[in-house]
């Protein structure tokens, strides 16, 4: 069963890591001090019989070798040690008695280039079944004549592994010991170090839903930093949206509080037959003008969602934009001119640009723009549509058309223009007039299913001017 928690499992990492770090560190100790233990053996049994070399090449006889043979085994009879004597043969020398204990099972080969004095070591299996650690040295060169003693065989069991487990045992728990003295605070800090930035993140993350929004501290490892950062960034953006959306239901209180009392008025009179013939009559009009308002309120609402979504899909068609501008002024020249506002196309010296869009949204944008204008030119003032080619701009692959909206106004706000595409967002009364303040939200979200955008600026010493910026070929954005 795996543990739950991110610390326990990185506690549990580290054991599994220690246990296979031990078990490696114990088995490479074991190869080695075997290895150690097989060499110092044959060094010793080699010691033994080096010892003995000049006596074995002062022998005369049969009864002199089993004198001096006797003598060595009597010497290391407490340690195990079985001596025989190799002929030039190769055949085990009989010595006429029985001391000699287990024999080799295989032969054990002198190389014919082996000069006296030379020791060779290695192991083989004996009579009894066990594998012994030996030392052979030569006695007398293989040019030496007769079929005499070439060598001396000394063997003990090997119990170099025995040695080296024995010495494993008493040297694990010190490196065991060692790793947990070591190793246990750091997998506890590492943990820590992940968990406790985790579990701030998951309290922060649950403050979110109550309106919380104090940033959690960047710490713990980079990855963690990055996902605090990402957190607090989008908490951030929800605290903004909060914001905005709770200023959008105040300014929706104050854009519903009047239509609404007017309808309300007016039914009473209608009701209560205080309004009767010509009064009747523009109190119904009134409603019917006031519940107009209201619907296009709704309207304005849902457009943005429906955009975002693809609900409201985009129908591109060739679009000459001197047309387009002059069908825009003629729309709403009865209105500006019942204002005392002029709107007037400019004229461009190397012709219309041509581009492929959706009329419809054409038409919303150009309305959304020219409505803003004319809710805040005074008197006497003046609104101009123009139109330009640009063979590039930031963010679009190719060419590119703008559509500019100007007028001399009072301009937007300190920070407006930054902000005056935010689909929450209402800047200075005097600039937005009574309207909800997603009209230009919804300008950007066309100009976005194009593939283009928008932009706002203020100019000198008065007005503002609206750009929609839009590709040659729709959906050609980066």
């Amino acid at each position: 069963m795996r543990p739950r928690s991110l610390g326990a499992r990185i506690v549990a990492a580290f054991v599994v890591l220690a246990l296979a770090a031990w078990l490696a560190i114990g088995a490479t100790m074991f190869v080695i001090l075997r290895g150690l233990d097989a060499t110092a053996t044959t060094s010793a049994l080699a010691d033994i019989s080096q010892t003995f070399l000049v006596r074995f090449s002062n022998t005369a006889g049969q009864r002199d070798l089993q004198a001096i043979v006797a003598e060595i085994r009597s010497g290391v009879a407490d340690s195990g040690t079985t001596i025989h004597v190799l002929r030039a043969n190769g055949r085990l020398a009989d010595l006429g008695d029985s001391g000699g204990g287990p024999e080799p099972a295989d032969a054990i080969t002198i190389p014919a280039d082996s000069t006296r004095g030379r020791t060779i070591s290695g192991s083989v299996t004996y009579t009894d079944g066990q594998q012994h650690l030996y030392a052979a040295t030569v006695l007398r060169s293989p040019s030496a004549a007769g079929t005499g003693p070439r060598a001396i065989i000394l063997s003990r069991v090997d119990q170099s592994g025995a040695e080296a487990l024995r010495d494993v045992l008493r040297s694990l728990p010190i490196v065991i010991l060692v790793t947990l003295i070591v190793g246990g605070p750091l997998a506890v800090v590492l943990s820590r170090s992940v968990s406790g930035p985790l579990r701030r993140l998951a309290s922060a993350a649950s403050n979110v839903a109550v309106g919380a929004d104090e940033p959690v501290p960047l710490e713990g490892p980079s990855e963690v930093r990055d996902l605090t950062d990402r957190f607090n960034a989008m908490a951030a953006e929800l605290a903004a949206t909060r914001a905005s959306e709770s200023e959008l239901l105040a300014n929706l209180r104050h854009d519903l509080r009047t239509p609404l009392t007017v309808i309300s008025g007016f039914a009473a009179a209608l009701s209560d037959g205080t309004a009767t013939g010509e009064a009747a009559a523009r109190a119904a009009s009134a409603i019917e003008e006031e519940a107009g308002r209201l619907e296009a309120l709704v309207e304005e609402l849902g457009a943005i969602e429906r955009l975002r979504m693809g609900a409201d899909g985009i129908h591109p068609e060739p679009t000459d934009a001197g047309a387009l501008l002059h069908a825009a002024r003629e729309r709403f020249e009865s209105s500006a001119s019942a204002r005392g506002v002029t709107v007037a196309v400019d004229e461009p010296a190397e012709g219309w640009p041509t581009f492929a869009a959706d009329k419809l949204a054409l038409d919303r944008i150009l309305a959304n723009l020219i409505g803003n204008a004319l809710a805040v030119v005074a008197s006497g003032g003046e609104i101009r549509l123009s139109a330009r080619d640009l063979p590039g701009y930031p963010g679009l692959v190719g060419s590119a058309v703008a559509l500019t909206v100007s007028d001399d106004g009072p301009g937007f706000p300190p920070g407006g223009p930054g902000r005056a595409f935010e689909r929450f967002y209402r800047g200075d009364p005097a600039r937005t007039g009574q309207g909800s303040g997603l009209g230009l939200a919804i300008v950007m979200e066309l100009a976005r299913a194009h593939g283009g955008t928008a932009t706002a600026e203020n100019l000198s010493p008065h007005g503002a001017r609206v750009s929609v910026v839009l590709p040659v070929v729709p959906g050609a954005g980066s």
